[in-house]
């Protein structure tokens, strides 16, 4: 996938300083770091980016669906 971002200025800055300090990363490969990082700190984040999940009310042991049957025990 291609994209166009914006950064402000100074995280443009600091991008530009990370690069001098590490010439041989590009920004796609910086880009897809941080992306990794930040989506497997929130795994949900990585399914409502890619529009599997909504936001779901309330945890799943609280969904009558998910809870097993006395039957399944």
């Amino acid at each position: 996938m291609r994209a166009t971002i914006y950064l402000p200025d100074d995280l443009a800055q600091a991008v530009e300083a990370y690069f001098k300090e590490h010439p041989e990363t590009s920004l796609s490969a910086l880009v897809q770091e941080a992306l990794r990082a930040r989506l497997r700190r929130n795994p949900a984040a990585l399914l409502e980016l890619a529009g599997v999940v909504e936001k779901a009310k309330g945890s799943a042991r609280e969904r009558a669906e998910d809870r097993p049957n006395r039957q399944e025990r």
